[in-house]
């Protein structure tokens, strides 16, 4: 943060923030940090510090929040940009996030969650974005994390690759709405003053895609950082099922297909966390991703994908987690 002060220092000067009191308010698993400013007169607004020495690119964020709120959806307005040196000023949405108000009270679950899928029927009946795709072959290439670095089995991913490629091949003709990939409740906040589904409020889109309408759904129904009741979960895909009339047969083969591929690649992705960038408690969600992989896996469609892998996963007993945090890197290295 300290070689990028004076970076920082020029851009909230030229927006007109230079006297707003600065404070952390979240960094993530990538290399970018927010904080929260506040002007004297009380407003506030959010700071996205995105290093592109570190890999950070804002530019799809920049497309992606304005495809969202031209469509009608609440992504947070851009104030002031610097895309050359990954810096934003962004609208403060607030501090009323999902996974919290659920926390305080867990009767708001099943109507925040019932919020969240309607955003999701919004976003796949609008106009699609152009953006690359999440196809068979970006799906079967993106979970080779966890042969590296979760199974240390990188020769096996030839043998789940042969079993899964033809399920998501399945996928690719109905693979054609925006997917914003990171959409769980720790994304996701509440704005109850806003209409319809402008009343969530959407965070961490940059790695949208062209996908399958069930990914989404995936994603905030197995999330890997709460327990989503299993009762919940089939009530939002019935939910879903009705708003948009698919096929509920393929539509829950394509959600067990899409979870099983995408907990596969997070339990890789929370093990590299820790062993390559130093961020050990990662490892504390593993099982949670662990049971919604054993779970996608019992779907019929995917026994040859699941006798692909047995065996080659180990599972997460305490034992192994605690290896596994054992090898922590100390030093994160820059990804």
């Amino acid at each position: 943060m300290t070689e990028r002060g004076p970076l920082i220092d020029r851009f909230l000067q030229e927006a007109g923030w230079a006297d707003a009191a600065r404070s952390l308010l979240a960094g993530d698993a990538s290399n970018r940090r927010y904080d929260r400013l506040r002007k004297p007169d009380g407003q506030s607004a959010i700071l996205m510090d995105a290093p592109p020495e570190r890999g950070e690119d804002v530019r799809p964020f920049l497309t992606v929040a304005a495809h969202l709120s031209s469509v009608g959806l609440s992504a947070p307005e851009i104030y002031h940009a610097d895309p050359e040196r990954g810096l934003l000023l962004l609208e403060d949405l607030g501090d009323d996030l999902f996974a919290r108000l659920m926390a305080d009270d867990p009767t708001q679950e099943q109507p925040l969650y019932r919020a969240a899928v309607d955003v999701l029927v919004h976003l796949h009946r609008a106009p699609a974005l152009d953006l690359p795709r999440c196809d068979a072959q970006w799906l079967t290439d993106m979970v080779a994390p966890a042969f590296e670095f979760y199974a240390s089995e990188q020769d096996m991913q030839t043998a789940f690759a042969a079993a899964f490629q033809p399920l998501a091949q399945a996928l690719d003709p109905a693979s054609n709405v925006v997917i914003l990939r990171d959409y769980h409740a720790e994304n996701l906040l509440w704005l109850p003053d806003r209409p319809g589904a402008a009343r969530v409020g959407l965070l961490d889109f940059q790695d949208a895609l062209l996908g399958h309408p069930a990914y989404d759904l995936v994603s905030i129904l197995q999330d890997a950082r709460r327990d989503v009741p299993r009762a919940i979960e089939a009530h939002m895909i019935e939910y879903y099922l009705m708003q948009t009339g698919h096929d509920a047969a393929d539509f829950r083969c394509a959600y067990a297909v899409l979870g099983a591929q995408r907990n596969l690649r997070i339990l890789g992705i929370f093990a590299r966390l820790c062993l390559r960038d130093g961020k050990g408690h990662y490892v504390d969600l593993i099982p949670r991703v662990w049971n919604h992989l054993q779970h996608n896996l019992r779907h019929p469609a995917l026994a040859s994908v699941a006798n692909s892998i047995d065996g080659v996963l180990p599972c997460p007993t305490p034992e192994f987690l605690e290896h596994l945090k054992s090898q922590c890197a100390t030093t994160p290295t820059p990804s």
